[in-house]
């Protein structure tokens, strides 16, 4: 005989995979209702800029525009961070992650903290 009790925390594998088209900076995934909210899930890295970087994202600074040297860095930075969030999402059983927003901190001059965060959950598509 099973314990009713414990059975309703049990993981139960979602019939949806996580994918991107399941992540939103929504409260809500269109089409999808939320039958199970998991928690805060989350990704961080810190990253600190290197000496070469620096030198030559100085020297693209006096021309102006975009400085590509740092775009790139706060690009890969972020793309860490979300890949990060979807694994601890994915291993908490979730098939969707609501409210995802990201935040950043410089920890000091030249080390900044990148964080990704949401609310994992699982959805069932909507009976239409």
């Amino acid at each position: 005989m099973t314990d009713p009790y414990n059975s309703s925390f049990a993981p139960r594998p979602p019939s949806l995979s996580l994918a991107d088209a399941m992540v939103t900076t929504a409260p809500e995934l269109a089409g999808y209702r939320i039958v199970r909210n998991i928690g805060l899930v989350r990704g961080i890295t810190v990253r600190s800029r290197s000496i070469v970087g620096n030198f030559l994202g100085g020297l693209q600074t006096l021309f102006g525009g975009n400085i590509t040297i740092y775009t790139e860095l706060c690009e890969q930075a972020r793309q860490e961070t979300y890949g990060d969030m979807l694994q601890h999402a994915r291993q908490l059983g979730a098939n969707a992650i609501v409210a995802v927003r990201y935040d950043a901190t410089e920890l000091m001059a030249g080390l900044t903290e990148v964080l990704c965060y949401g609310t994992a959950v699982v959805v069932e598509p909507r009976d239409s």
